[in-house]
């Protein structure tokens, strides 16, 4: 598995699906499907989408501070 960053491209909103597409080894539209599908499910999926945007660093900030 990768580290869960958010990518500089494929990215439609906030990359948070792509990141865990790319985490998990799916494709970022499976994701969105996934996404999006789950939304029609009671709970609070857009809060933790803005969660992850907020807290998984962007892949170039990642980049900055490995070691």
């Amino acid at each position: 598995m990768t580290a869960l960053v958010r990518p500089t491209n494929g990215r439609m909103i906030g990359g948070v699906c792509a990141a865990l597409a790319r985490r998990f080894g799916m494709s970022a539209g499976t994701m969105r499907v996934i996404f999006v599908v789950s939304c029609l499910l009671p709970g609070p999926q857009f809060l933790v989408y803005i969660a992850l945007w907020i807290l998984l660093p962007s892949e170039d900030k990642a980049r900055a501070t490995a070691w």
